[in-house]
């Protein structure tokens, strides 16, 4: 995996948070992971296609997703991961995603589609991404635990 295609991930994802009203984004550990990952209780995937093809994941536990939503509500609270904080998040995932792709079309790869969202909800089960391998990075965004996966070949 090349580590610039990750990079136009990470980067999109520095750059959409903030303009999301957080104020913090700090990247706190990477690893490597295959394609079996476990669900920390949210998980949002979007497929790629084109001249790259894979996932992007996005995935935290049910009280960080009701966090995140509450800051992208601008504070309203969020008792219950519902379908408006669900709507939130893969949003969130979208713009990211689609800002990666931009960042990717700038290095020279070009022609990439993303899917729509799909939120996986519920703890303790093992995920299966379309890729092979995947880097996992860990970010905390205003004391917000949550974790980027980006796998692309």
């Amino acid at each position: 995996m090349d580590v610039n295609n990750i990079n136009a991930v990470v980067d999109a994802m520095l750059s959409v948070i903030p303009q999301l009203g957080f104020e913090s984004i700090t990247k706190t550990g990477v690893k490597a992971s295959g394609s079996f990952i476990q669900n920390p209780g949210v998980v949002i995937n979007i497929g790629v296609i084109g001249q790259l093809k894979g996932s992007i994941v996005f995935l935290m536990d049910v009280d960080s997703a009701k966090k995140f939503a509450s800051k992208m509500m601008m504070g309203m609270e969020v008792n219950e991961f519902d379908e408006i904080s669900q709507s939130a998040l893969a949003e969130m995932s979208n713009i990211v995603c689609a800002n990666a792709c931009t960042n990717l079309s700038q290095i020279g790869v070009n022609g990439l589609d993303i899917s729509p969202p799909t939120l996986i909800f519920g703890k303790n089960g093992t995920i299966k991404v379309s890729a092979p391998m995947i880097i996992l990075l860990q970010f905390t965004v205003d004391d917000i635990n949550m974790q980027l996966g980006v796998g692309l070949t």
